[in-house]
């Protein structure tokens, strides 16, 4: 008798992509083979996504680099991933990184353990005193365009496009890696200066209920996050970034039974995608694209 054909995915990836000190194309060429023992896949470069993810079940997100080298690209894909209801990990409404940084003038505002930010020349009194801050665009990645100035000021005419944040003195920066709302591993930076040379680090529980309540506070049931943060001098935390899009996971910093631990719950997140419902396809978005 004839077998159910396997769900496919489309996994989107750019193997290309240079990144300092990553190597990216190896990390997705692990999760692809991982996830093709269950699924059929194929990877495709993300500008090619908006043209073939209609013969696909699902449409996997993966190390395809920063969205601002292929925005229109981008935009297309939302726009034809929602016409067509396709499920798409992540999902695409995530309020981290996906959406801008906005969220970090959003969260430090009401209260939250994040490095202070602003985006308006009115709030730039409420920053605290620094030697030094970093002024950065709100869709910027990968430290594209971010620069150190002496005092904090918005240059002319980019308000609400660009971040002012105090430049921190910090011990160090640590990483908490989630697929869905489910802890994995954490990796730390020793040295301030040497970003990805990370070490596995063990979370105490302050640390976990710090992550966690970034996690929660994002609106994705399924997919993976990084919750970046810094140690400051202080010893607390303070939230440098929340990676909902395609968060770099640096698997081979990791003993191989968490790594395989992590593979096994990725496949198991898609599939449980899978299993849900299809997205309901909205006439608004399927005629004007993306929210």
């Amino acid at each position: 008798m004839p077998t159910d054909p396997r769900p496919s995915v489309l996994f989107v990836t750019d193997l290309a992509y240079e990144a300092r000190g990553r190597r990216y194309c190896d990390e997705d060429i692990l999760l692809s083979s991982r996830l093709r023992e269950e699924f059929d896949v194929a990877l495709c470069h993300p500008r090619d996504a908006a043209a073939l993810l209609a013969g696909f079940d699902t449409v996997v997100i993966r190390n395809s680099g920063p969205v601002l080298h292929y925005r229109a690209a981008y935009d297309a894909f939302r726009a034809r991933a929602r016409e067509l209801g396709t499920r798409v990990y992540n999902p695409l409404h995530g309020r981290g990184d996906m959406a801008g940084k906005q969220y970090l003038v959003d969260l430090w505002r009401a209260g939250h353990p994040v490095i202070p930010t602003v985006d308006r020349a009115a709030d730039l009194g409420a920053l605290p005193e620094a030697a030094e801050y970093v002024v950065k665009p709100k869709l910027g990645a990968d430290s594209a365009g971010l620069r150190f100035v002496r005092e904090a000021v918005l240059p002319e005419g980019e308000e609400g496009t660009m971040l002012v944040q105090p430049r921190i003195d910090f011990r160090y920066e640590v990483s908490f890696y989630f697929v869905d709302h489910d802890f994995q591993y954490a990796l730390y930076a020793p040295d301030p200066e040497r970003r990805w040379v990370l070490e596995p680090y063990e979370p105490d529980a302050a640390d976990l209920a710090f992550a966690r309540g970034f996690v929660e506070w994002n609106s994705l049931d399924h997919g993976i996050q990084r919750v970046d943060a810094c140690r400051t001098a202080r010893g607390g935390l303070l939230l440098v970034e929340l990676e909902d899009l395609n968060p770099y996971l640096s698997l081979d910093r990791v003993a191989e039974p968490v790594r395989e631990a992590f593979m096994t719950r990725m496949t198991a997140s898609v599939r449980d995608l899978l299993d849900r419902a299809p997205v309901r396809p909205s006439p608004t978005c399927a005629k004007h694209g993306p929210v």
